[in-house]
């Protein structure tokens, strides 16, 4: 039978038949000398950079321990959240520097860093990750102040005298 190639694009061949799609190739692990993985986490005007490496637990932000950076329990939940739907706690350490935006921002962007660099790390955590929308930057900004309004969109008292 004579093989007819359809659409090299698509990466599938007409064979008797029948249509054969070739699987794309599998992940591979993405890791430094040091045996470290890296990724960019990003929420509101956050930007975390993210190392993670094979340890004990220890999450470290800025050069502190995370509780002590992220004092409220609902923040510090928030960082540990990719590690518990990995099923990889306590198995990496993390060591995080974090810029701009607020506390809240920074968890986010954290939270964010360590599902990428997870996924980097472990090829096969991807589908978990991702299940569970870590791997999705959120996009949601603040939106500016426009000329006119007092705020983004409020308009200044109106007065009718």
């Amino acid at each position: 039978m004579a093989e007819e190639i359809k659409s090299l694009d698509a990466l599938s061949a007409v064979a008797g038949g029948e249509t054969v799609v070739e699987a794309a190739a599998p992940r591979e692990p993405v890791r430094d000398e040091l045996g470290r993985s890296y990724a960019t986490g990003k929420r509101k005007d956050a930007v975390a950079r993210v190392w993670i490496k094979p340890g004990s637990g220890k999450v470290t932000v800025n050069g502190k321990d995370m509780t002590v950076y992220f004092a409220r329990p609902v923040l510090q939940l928030i960082v540990k959240q990719p590690a518990q739907i990995a099923g990889v706690e306590g198995e990496f350490d993390v060591v995080a520097t974090v810029k701009g935006g607020g506390l809240s921002g920074q968890a986010g962007a954290v939270k964010h860093g360590i599902s990428k660099a997870l996924q980097l790390y472990n090829p096969d955590l991807r589908g978990a990750l991702k299940a569970a929308g870590f791997l999705t930057r959120d996009s949601r900004v603040v939106e500016r102040k426009k000329f006119g309004k007092r705020k983004a969109r409020r308009s200044f008292q109106f007065s009718k005298r």
